[in-house]
């Protein structure tokens, strides 16, 4: 190579990382000190952000939305009695934040390829279940064991990851998709034996402090197992930051938390999955596909009672919507005590009974019970009926 093809390409470089810096300079949020914008400086109308949240808000169990236009908040609304700094829980939508571990692991070396057997990380594989890519468990087609419950029964467990250890095998991998929670709590096993660090330590220093968030809460299982397929607790701003890094490429501010090439595999249509009212959904590692038309490309994270952070990066939108969430800080490790004897319960049975006692008062969060926890308030209803209309809504925020 010539001196100056070598200078060419340094020249070259330097221009490409200032120019990405010059794009990304602005439009960040700081820690917490977010730009605030009107929805018009943005090229948006404010009547269609009204409608959206309007929407939004016809569900009493909605207790925030955030919409965020070129990194800018254009808009916000909240319940009575919660703000800005009000936690959610996240549910599901932490699948999709344990997932970018994946990815970045990839990029550190520490994982080989999302195309490697599981049985090379988790020796426990080595059986009927060595087939069974992490493509397979990012892409829920793992083919392992799929109840009904979707293997929810594991949350109200002592030992999660014993739990999963022990789910066999029922069809081929990668025939058929199954929203299958066993497949995210290896995630984390995965992720110790691949980096020698647990997961909430790797989501603290490898994507949450880089990008700024510093308030949240995640949840381990009673005997220390982070909870990788649920169970985040921070601000609707804060789920809105992580939408952000995955609209702009998985990059930060100028540097690149998780590849661009994770983001973009992510961020396509594998499966298609059972619509919701009607409405076409689609599946990709460990994110959903809410819109896949022409003029309009809606992924999102996804939780149970309706938490939702929507990400339409081809017009540097997202928005965040969360349910009501009981507020309380009793730290965020698992505690079962006398509930611990539903865990064989049927999950809808589990729940009722777990809101009915803490409403007459048998037992009490915190002392009894440390868990999180959405009760009948916050499980939305209205907003998956309106779920369809809601994402046109969206859809219709960057069109003319």
């Amino acid at each position: 190579m010539t001196i100056f093809n070598k200078t060419y390409i340094v020249l070259l470089s330097f221009l490409i990382l200032l120019f990405s810096k010059s794009i990304y300079a602005s439009y960040f949020p700081e820690m917490d000190l977010w730009t605030k914008a009107s929805p018009e400086n943005q090229n948006i109308s404010s009547k269609k952000i009204n409608r959206l949240l309007d929407l939004s808000f016809t569900d009493s169990a909605t207790q925030a939305v955030v919409v965020i236009k070129d990194g800018k908040i254009i808009s916000e609304r909240y319940a009575d009695g919660y703000n800005e700094y009000s936690y959610g829980t996240s549910w599901s939508m932490a699948k999709s934040y344990y997932a970018a571990l994946i990815g970045i692991s990839i990029d550190k070396g520490e994982i080989n390829s999302l195309d490697d057997k599981v049985s090379m990380y988790l020796d426990y594989f080595n059986d009927e279940r060595s087939s069974i890519t992490l493509r397979d468990l990012l892409n829920m087609s793992s083919g392992l064991d799929f109840p009904s419950h979707e293997h929810e029964k594991m949350f109200f467990q002592t030992d999660h990851l014993e739990y999963a250890k022990s789910v066999g095998v029922e069809k081929n991998a990668g025939i058929k998709f199954e929203y299958n929670n066993v497949n995210s709590m290896l995630l984390g096993d995965i992720l110790f034996q691949a980096t020698g660090k647990k997961a909430d330590k790797l989501l603290e220093e490898r994507l949450l402090e880089p990008i700024g968030i510093t308030n949240y809460r995640l949840w381990k299982d009673e005997n220390g197992n982070v909870m990788t397929y649920c169970c985040v607790d921070m601000s609707a701003r804060d789920y809105s930051k992580i939408g952000l890094l995955f609209a702009r490429g998985g990059n930060w501010d100028g540097s690149q938390i998780i590849s661009q090439e994770f983001i973009d595999e992510t961020f396509q249509t594998v499966w298609q999955t059972p619509s919701r009212n009607g409405h076409k959904r689609y599946y990709s590692l460990h994110w959903w596909v809410s819109n896949y038309e022409e003029d309009s490309k809606i992924f999102n994270t996804s939780g149970k009672f309706g938490q939702f952070t929507f990400v339409d990066r081809e017009n540097d939108i997202v928005i965040t919507r969360i349910s009501k969430y009981t507020q309380d800080d009793f730290g965020s490790t698992q505690k079962w005590g006398i509930m611990k004897y539903l865990k064989w319960a049927g999950v809808e049975n589990a729940i009722k009974i777990g809101r009915a006692l803490l409403e007459v008062g048998s037992i009490e969060t915190g002392s009894d019970i440390i868990t999180p926890f959405t009760d009948a308030e916050g499980e939305s209803k209205e907003f998956y009926i309106k779920y369809q209309e809601i994402i046109e809504a969206i859809a219709d925020l960057s069109r003319d």
